[in-house]
Parts: structure tokens; C-alpha cells; sequence
């Protein structure tokens, strides 16, 4: 049966070569599909048919997917972490010099002498007033160290900026990716009172909504560039704004602008250009098509946000996946089902997640339907898929 693919926004083409034509139909009208690759599509209010098994996210972030919705039905959600890395780690950069050097205000202020005369004497006498700083030698803070606050630290190094670094939940591939000179700060608190540039790399979670708050400016070492390149939200607006009033922070340079801080003194809006380059759409397009079809194909699981990473090897024989509860019991039940049959489980693994929990098992005989009702009706099971060949 050919699986169906149904594509929001304006998605690379690129995607196409990773999805066998006689054995997948991709365009943005297929109807109840098995998946959905999206970008910035807001699909809160879509309704996802019986046959969908998994969205893919083409970028990072993913607050315009129903991610509880999602996990309530079994269905995966995937997103790109680092797809995008470079080109958004290129534009902080970027940000953080032209903000230093006040060339943002430079650039608004030049224009203005459009149909003037005398344009060149009228630059040398008002240059002046854009004097900024450099970033050589002045000590920047990266709040959050994944891929693209690792790649924005340690190629802050090559600029002769001396970097701090925090984040409590850094893993063991990001920390392995981090030159050894980024310092690390034992708190949010000590990171702020001592760095001339901040940076901040954290998802937009209940946790860490408006973290950037009063308290924390209050803190903040006097006349700081801010940089937010990771979700509006993250960032009190209100505080910011008295922030930027009584000199706290010099400037702030958002990819994020919103109805609050459009338009307000010494508050830089960029209309959300960190990964809008060639090669970030397409290397995320190309790490979404591959996540993506490999859960189709084989049930296995990387880079999920709302399941478990998860997987198996290649299996000639039958393979089935559950989605259900993380609570005692339910694999035993699963197992006791399948035995029922007379079927051999030959290899299976279970990862969990919080209160959801998937697994995979490998078989060596057909599965009845019969026996799929039985599973689905199990106390704790979300969804069960069968895979009939692994490949």
C-alpha cells in the first residue's frame, strides 16, 4: 500500500529522494495521511486522521504542533535539532558585532539623507554619534549549550571573546562538542553580572517562559548587549522594557518581534531570519525526510519530543511497536497476548519518556488481526502499529 505524505509550508524538494515513489505519495493535498512534514504551519487546530503515525518538524522549534495532542493519539513528533545550527549560530554572531558597533542605528540614520546634498561631509560629521565597541576581548554568555549555543560559543573564541557558559541540562554530545576554554557559571545569576554580551540558546518551555525576568535583570552587569535568537517568549517584555529604559541593557536583538516590543528605543527586530538560508531549509528538510521515513519503515525513533529514542536492527520477520503508558505491567501483558498466539517475540527493547513509554518487538510469525484488537484493547496501550517486514 503506497503511504501517503502530506506536506505543509514550502518544503525542499529535496525530501522527494528520500521517499521511494512506488512505495510514497508526497503533496501538500494528501488526505488523511501516515505523515506530515511542516514548518512554521500552525497546526493546533488541524484534525489528524486515523492513519497519521508521526509529524515531522522540519526546524527546531515545535510549539506550533499539539504535542500532548499528539501523544495522547501515539502519534511521533519529530523535530531537526541542529539542522539549522550554522545559520542561526551565523546571524548571533553577526547581531552581536553590528549591535556592538551600533550599525543597525548607522544604517536607519544614513538613509535619512536620501535626496540630500552634501551627503559625504553629512557622514563624516555625524559618524560620530555610532561609535560602538568591539567584540575582541569582551566576555560573552551563552545561555543553553546545544547544537547552536555550542557552535555560537566556541566560534566565539576565534573572535577573541573570552565565553561563560550555562546550562544545567547539558548532554554528554553537547559537552564533548565544546572547546575546553568556555567557562561554565554555576547560575543564571553569575553568568548575567559578569558578561557584556548575552546570548540566549534555551527551548520555550512552561519552565523556562519569561525566565528573562525582573530578577534577573536586576542582576545583569550594566549597559549588556542582549540577544534572543531562540523564542520570543523566553523574555519578559515588560521587564525588558524598564531594562532598556534605565540603561540595564544597551540593546536588544530579537529574531522574535512581537505586538510589545515592535518598535520600542534600542530594540533591534529581525523577522525571524535564523535559519532562513538555502542550506538550513534544506538540511532540515533532508533531517526531517530521513527521521521520518525511517519510522515509517522500521518503527524506529530519533530526535522525537514526545517519545522516547528508541530502536532495533533490521528484522526479516514481522515487527510491532506499542505506544502506551509508562506504568508496571504493561509489557507483561503485551507479552502474555502475543504467547497466546504461539508466536516468538525474537528481540525487543523498551525505552520510556516521563509517563509515556514505547516498544518495539521483532516476530517470527504473522500477527493475526484478531490478536491487534486484543493489544489495542490492553489496559495502558496508546497504539499499536504492525510493521510486516522491516524493509
Amino acid at each position: 500500500m503506497v503511504k501517503r505524505i502530506k506536506l505543509l509550508n514550502k518544503i525542499s524538494p529535496v525530501v522527494n529522494e528520500y521517499f521511494p515513489a512506488d512505495r510514497y505519495e508526497l503533496s501538500d493535498t494528501a488526505e488523511d495521511p501516515q505523515g506530515i512534514i511542516a514548518r512554521s504551519a500552525k497546526c493546533h487546530d488541524m484534525e489528524f486522521g486515523p492513519s497519521l503515525l508521526a509529524i515531522a518538524r522540519a526546524g527546531v522549534g515545535y510549539d506550533n504542533i499539539p504535542v500532548a495532542r499528539c501523544t495522547e493519539a501515539g502519534i511521533c513528533v519529530f523535530n531537526t535539532p541542529g539542522a539549522n545550527a550554522n545559520g542561526v549560530k551565523e546571524l548571533v554572531l553577526g547581531a552581536a558585532i553590528m549591535g556592538s558597533r551600533n550599525v543597525f542605528d548607522a544604517v536607519d540614520w544614513a538613509k535619512c539623507l536620501v535626496g540630500t546634498t552634501g551627503v559625504a561631509p553629512a557622514v563624516e560629521k555625524g559618524k560620530g554619534q555610532f561609535a560602538g565597541t568591539e567584540v575582541y576581548g569582551k566576555t560573552l554568555g551563552v545561555i543553553g549549550l546545544g547544537a547552536i549555543g555550542a557552535m555560537v560559543a566556541n566560534d566565539a573564541f576565534s573572535l577573541g571573546m573570552d565565553v561563560v557558559g550555562y546550562d544545567p541540562y547539558i548532554t554528554v554530545e553537547a559537552a564533548w562538542s565544546l572547546r575546553r576554554n568556555t567557562r561554565r557559571a554555576a547560575s543564571l545569576e553569575e553568568l548575567v553580572s559578569s558578561c557584556d554580551i548575552i546570548t540566549i540558546h534555551v527551548p520555550l518551555m512552561d519552565s523556562t517562559r519569561g525566565f528573562m525576568n525582573a530578577d534577573l535583570f536586576g542582576k545583569m552587569k550594566k549597559g549588556a548587549l542582549l540577544l534572543n535568537f531562540a523564542r520570543g517568549g523566553l523574555v519578559d517584555n515588560a521587564a525588558l522594557k524598564e531594562a532598556l529604559k534605565n540603561g540595564t541593557v544597551r540593546k536588544y536583538i530579537t529574531d522574535f518581534p512581537d505586538d510589545e516590543i515592535i518598535g520600542t528605543e534600542n530594540c533591534i527586530c529581525i523577522p525571524h531570519l535564523g535559519a532562513s538560508t538555502e542550506e538550513s531549509e534544506e538540511n532540515c528538510a533532508v533531517m526531517a525526510a530521513r527521521q521520518l521515513y525511517d519510522f515509517l519503515q522500521t518503527g524506529n525513533i530519533t530526535n522525537s519530543v514526545n517519545l522516547p529514542a528508541c530502536s532495533l536492527p533490521p528484522y526479516e520477520g514481522g515487527r510491532l511497536t506499542f505506544v502506551h503508558a509508562n506504568i508496571p505491567n504493561v509489557i507483561s501483558r503485551i507479552s502474555g497476548v502475543i504467547a497466546s498466539g504461539n508466536i516468538n517475540i525474537a528481540h525487543m527493547t523498551n525505552r520510556s519518556r516521563g509517563e509515556i513509554a514505547y516498544t518495539m518487538m521483532d516476530v517470527d510469525q504473522p500477527v493475526p488481526d484478531g490478536l491487534i484488537d486484543d493489544l489495542q484493547a490492553l489496559d495502558g496501550v496508546v497504539r499499536v502499529r504492525v510493521i510486516r517486514s522491516a524493509y
